[in-house]
Protein backbone atom coordinates (compact mmCIF):
# COMPACT_ATOMS: atom_id res chain seq x y z
CA UNK A 1 0.00 0.00 0.00
CA UNK A 2 1.12 3.31 -0.99
CA UNK A 3 1.77 5.54 2.54
CA UNK A 4 0.96 8.89 2.91
CA UNK A 5 3.90 11.30 2.50
CA UNK A 6 4.92 14.98 3.05
CA UNK A 7 7.31 16.60 1.17
CA UNK A 8 9.33 19.09 2.91
CA UNK A 9 11.47 21.19 1.29
CA UNK A 10 13.01 23.70 3.90
CA UNK A 11 13.85 27.08 2.24
CA UNK A 12 15.34 29.22 4.49
CA UNK A 13 15.37 33.08 3.82
CA UNK A 14 19.01 34.35 5.40
CA UNK A 15 21.27 32.14 3.20
CA UNK A 16 24.97 33.30 3.90
CA UNK A 17 27.19 31.82 1.27
CA UNK A 18 24.80 32.90 -1.79
CA UNK A 19 22.18 35.28 -0.41
CA UNK A 20 18.90 34.95 -1.28
CA UNK A 21 19.84 31.43 -2.84
CA UNK A 22 16.27 29.98 -3.01
CA UNK A 23 15.38 32.62 -5.35
CA UNK A 24 18.52 33.19 -7.27
CA UNK A 25 17.94 32.01 -11.24
CA UNK A 26 19.49 28.62 -12.11
CA UNK A 27 18.94 27.90 -16.12
CA UNK A 28 16.33 30.58 -15.83
CA UNK A 29 14.21 29.41 -13.15
CA UNK A 30 14.40 30.21 -9.37
CA UNK A 31 16.50 27.65 -7.61
CA UNK A 32 13.65 26.67 -5.73
CA UNK A 33 10.95 26.15 -8.36
CA UNK A 34 13.13 22.78 -9.68
CA UNK A 35 13.02 20.67 -6.76
CA UNK A 36 8.76 22.20 -6.11
CA UNK A 37 7.96 21.50 -9.72
CA UNK A 38 9.75 18.10 -9.51
CA UNK A 39 7.84 16.81 -6.61
CA UNK A 40 4.59 17.97 -7.66
CA UNK A 41 4.78 16.27 -11.43
CA UNK A 42 5.54 13.03 -8.96
CA UNK A 43 2.33 10.56 -10.14
CA UNK A 44 1.98 10.37 -6.27
CA UNK A 45 1.46 13.92 -5.72
CA UNK A 46 -1.29 13.33 -8.77
CA UNK A 47 -2.93 10.29 -6.79
CA UNK A 48 -2.94 12.45 -3.75
CA UNK A 49 -0.10 10.20 -1.91
CA UNK A 50 2.28 13.02 -1.85
CA UNK A 51 1.79 16.72 -0.28
CA UNK A 52 4.29 18.93 -1.65
CA UNK A 53 4.86 21.91 1.26
CA UNK A 54 7.86 24.16 1.40
CA UNK A 55 8.89 25.49 4.75
CA UNK A 56 9.71 28.79 5.09
CA UNK A 57 10.13 31.61 7.57
CA UNK A 58 10.41 34.27 4.69
CA UNK A 59 7.84 36.47 3.44
CA UNK A 60 8.85 36.19 -0.33
CA UNK A 61 10.02 32.59 -0.66
CA UNK A 62 6.33 31.59 0.64
CA UNK A 63 4.95 33.81 -2.15
CA UNK A 64 7.14 32.73 -4.64
CA UNK A 65 6.49 28.65 -2.99
CA UNK A 66 3.00 29.34 -3.21
CA UNK A 67 3.06 30.71 -7.07
CA UNK A 68 4.68 27.49 -7.78
CA UNK A 69 2.23 25.61 -6.65
CA UNK A 70 3.06 24.16 -3.04
CA UNK A 71 1.94 24.68 0.23
CA UNK A 72 3.53 26.73 2.76
CA UNK A 73 4.63 26.07 5.94
CA UNK A 74 5.26 29.53 7.99
CA UNK A 75 8.33 28.34 9.87
CA UNK A 76 9.33 30.33 13.41
CA UNK A 77 12.04 32.05 13.42
CA UNK A 78 13.87 30.62 15.85
CA UNK A 79 13.89 27.52 13.12
CA UNK A 80 15.66 29.37 10.28
CA UNK A 81 18.77 30.59 12.54
CA UNK A 82 22.27 29.88 10.65
CA UNK A 83 22.96 26.97 12.94
CA UNK A 84 19.15 25.21 13.27
CA UNK A 85 19.29 21.81 12.18
CA UNK A 86 17.22 20.58 9.22
CA UNK A 87 15.54 17.36 11.53
CA UNK A 88 13.88 20.28 13.94
CA UNK A 89 12.36 21.87 10.76
CA UNK A 90 11.23 18.79 9.70
CA UNK A 91 9.66 17.69 12.69
CA UNK A 92 7.88 21.26 12.73
CA UNK A 93 6.66 20.73 9.56
CA UNK A 94 5.04 16.87 10.67
CA UNK A 95 3.33 18.72 13.64
CA UNK A 96 1.92 21.71 11.07
CA UNK A 97 0.72 18.72 9.35
CA UNK A 98 -0.87 16.58 12.41
CA UNK A 99 -2.30 19.44 13.50
CA UNK A 100 -4.26 19.70 10.50
CA UNK A 101 -5.90 16.46 10.68
CA UNK A 102 -2.89 15.20 7.75
CA UNK A 103 -0.39 13.29 9.60
CA UNK A 104 2.15 11.90 7.18
CA UNK A 105 3.10 8.35 7.37
CA UNK A 106 6.24 8.88 5.88
CA UNK A 107 8.71 12.12 5.02
CA UNK A 108 10.19 12.97 1.89
CA UNK A 109 12.75 15.51 2.91
CA UNK A 110 14.08 17.41 -0.94
CA UNK A 111 17.16 20.00 -0.72
CA UNK A 112 16.69 22.41 -2.90
CA UNK A 113 20.26 22.86 -3.28
CA UNK A 114 20.38 19.86 -4.88
CA UNK A 115 18.10 20.84 -7.76
CA UNK A 116 19.15 18.01 -10.53
CA UNK A 117 16.75 15.71 -10.35
CA UNK A 118 15.68 13.32 -13.55
CA UNK A 119 11.51 12.87 -14.29
CA UNK A 120 11.34 9.25 -12.61
CA UNK A 121 13.72 9.84 -9.40
CA UNK A 122 11.26 10.95 -7.20
CA UNK A 123 9.00 8.20 -8.36
CA UNK A 124 11.27 5.37 -7.97
CA UNK A 125 12.38 6.27 -4.43
CA UNK A 126 8.72 6.33 -3.19
CA UNK A 127 7.87 2.70 -5.01
CA UNK A 128 11.24 1.48 -3.71
CA UNK A 129 10.47 2.24 0.02
CA UNK A 130 7.16 1.02 -0.23
CA UNK A 131 7.79 -2.16 -1.45
CA UNK A 132 11.08 -2.87 0.24
CA UNK A 133 9.37 -2.20 4.01
CA UNK A 134 12.85 -0.13 4.72
CA UNK A 135 12.23 2.54 7.80
CA UNK A 136 14.46 5.34 6.16
CA UNK A 137 15.72 5.71 2.32
CA UNK A 138 19.07 7.93 1.29
CA UNK A 139 19.63 9.29 -1.93
CA UNK A 140 23.00 8.39 -3.24
CA UNK A 141 25.45 8.21 -6.36
CA UNK A 142 28.16 6.00 -7.71
CA UNK A 143 31.64 7.54 -6.64
CA UNK A 144 34.83 6.56 -7.50
CA UNK A 145 36.52 3.80 -4.98
CA UNK A 146 40.05 5.68 -5.00
CA UNK A 147 39.99 7.03 -1.77
CA UNK A 148 42.75 7.21 0.59
CA UNK A 149 42.62 8.72 4.53
CA UNK A 150 45.30 9.62 6.86
CA UNK A 151 47.30 7.10 8.85
CA UNK A 152 46.04 7.03 12.39
CA UNK A 153 48.78 9.50 13.35
CA UNK A 154 50.72 12.27 12.03
CA UNK A 155 53.88 9.82 11.04
CA UNK A 156 51.91 6.66 10.08
CA UNK A 157 51.37 6.22 5.97
CA UNK A 158 47.65 7.38 4.54
CA UNK A 159 45.39 4.10 4.06
CA UNK A 160 44.21 3.32 0.34
CA UNK A 161 40.47 2.39 0.61
CA UNK A 162 40.90 0.62 -2.38
CA UNK A 163 43.71 -2.36 -3.54
CA UNK A 164 46.19 0.02 -5.08
CA UNK A 165 48.67 -3.07 -5.34
CA UNK A 166 46.27 -3.94 -8.37
CA UNK A 167 44.68 -1.06 -9.61
CA UNK A 168 41.14 -2.08 -11.06
CA UNK A 169 39.74 0.13 -13.95
CA UNK A 170 36.11 1.83 -13.09
CA UNK A 171 34.64 0.34 -15.96
CA UNK A 172 35.45 -2.82 -14.76
CA UNK A 173 34.15 -2.79 -11.32
CA UNK A 174 30.48 -4.46 -10.37
CA UNK A 175 28.14 -2.41 -8.87
CA UNK A 176 28.71 -3.89 -5.13
CA UNK A 177 32.58 -3.47 -5.81
CA UNK A 178 31.66 0.76 -5.90
CA UNK A 179 31.30 3.05 -3.07
CA UNK A 180 28.24 5.72 -2.89
CA UNK A 181 28.16 9.16 -1.62
CA UNK A 182 25.01 10.73 0.13
CA UNK A 183 23.58 13.40 -1.98
CA UNK A 184 22.23 15.53 0.49
CA UNK A 185 18.68 15.96 -2.40
CA UNK A 186 16.23 13.10 -1.26
CA UNK A 187 15.55 11.01 2.18
CA UNK A 188 12.25 9.07 2.54
CA UNK A 189 11.49 8.17 6.19
CA UNK A 190 8.96 7.21 8.36
CA UNK A 191 7.48 9.70 10.05
CA UNK A 192 7.94 8.02 13.58
CA UNK A 193 11.57 9.04 12.61
CA UNK A 194 11.03 12.48 13.51
CA UNK A 195 9.00 12.09 16.80
CA UNK A 196 11.31 10.59 18.86
CA UNK A 197 10.72 12.02 22.28
CA UNK A 198 14.43 13.98 22.79
CA UNK A 199 13.81 16.35 19.47
CA UNK A 200 17.71 16.02 20.09
CA UNK A 201 17.74 12.35 19.14
CA UNK A 202 15.55 13.56 15.53
CA UNK A 203 17.95 11.87 12.49
CA UNK A 204 16.41 11.35 9.25
CA UNK A 205 17.80 8.12 9.00
CA UNK A 206 17.09 5.27 11.15
CA UNK A 207 16.02 2.04 11.55
CA UNK A 208 16.36 0.02 8.44
CA UNK A 209 17.96 1.87 5.92
CA UNK A 210 17.80 1.45 2.20
CA UNK A 211 20.23 2.56 -0.47
CA UNK A 212 18.24 4.87 -3.18
CA UNK A 213 21.02 5.01 -6.58
CA UNK A 214 20.76 8.03 -8.29
CA UNK A 215 22.00 9.22 -11.63
CA UNK A 216 25.46 10.78 -11.10
CA UNK A 217 23.96 13.89 -12.67
CA UNK A 218 21.97 14.22 -9.69
CA UNK A 219 24.77 14.69 -7.19
CA UNK A 220 24.65 18.29 -7.69
CA UNK A 221 24.82 20.57 -4.78
CA UNK A 222 24.80 24.30 -4.29
CA UNK A 223 26.68 25.84 -1.53
CA UNK A 224 29.30 28.18 -3.31
CA UNK A 225 29.16 30.39 -6.13
CA UNK A 226 30.71 27.58 -7.98
CA UNK A 227 28.55 25.18 -7.36
CA UNK A 228 25.49 27.59 -8.89
CA UNK A 229 27.22 27.71 -12.28
CA UNK A 230 27.82 24.63 -12.61
CA UNK A 231 24.47 23.81 -11.99
CA UNK A 232 23.38 26.22 -13.80
CA UNK A 233 24.88 24.95 -17.02
CA UNK A 234 24.37 20.91 -16.16
CA UNK A 235 20.90 21.99 -15.92
CA UNK A 236 20.54 24.22 -19.28
CA UNK A 237 22.01 21.06 -20.80
CA UNK A 238 19.80 18.50 -19.51
CA UNK A 239 16.93 20.86 -20.79
CA UNK A 240 18.57 20.52 -24.49
CA UNK A 241 18.98 17.53 -24.12
CA UNK A 242 15.48 17.12 -22.91
CA UNK A 243 16.43 14.89 -19.99
CA UNK A 244 14.95 17.21 -17.22
CA UNK A 245 11.54 19.25 -17.78
CA UNK A 246 11.94 23.21 -17.07
CA UNK A 247 9.54 24.61 -14.08
CA UNK A 248 6.14 25.69 -15.34
CA UNK A 249 4.97 29.20 -15.01
CA UNK A 250 2.37 27.59 -12.11
CA UNK A 251 2.01 24.28 -11.46
CA UNK A 252 -1.01 22.71 -9.95
CA UNK A 253 -1.41 24.26 -6.77
CA UNK A 254 -2.31 21.49 -3.77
Amino acid sequence: MTPRILAVIPARGGSKGIPRKNLVPVAGHPLLHWTVAAALRSRYAASGHLTVAVSTEDAEIAAAARGFGARVIERPAELAEDTTPTEPVVRHAVESASAAGERPDAVLLLQATSPVRLPDTIDRAIAQFASTGVDSLVGVVPTPIYLWAPGPTPTDPPVAHYPWQARPRRQDLAPEQLRYRETGSLYLSRTALYAHPDPSADNRLGGTIGMFVMDEVEGTDIDTPLDLAVADALLTRLVAERRVAVPAEAEEPQ
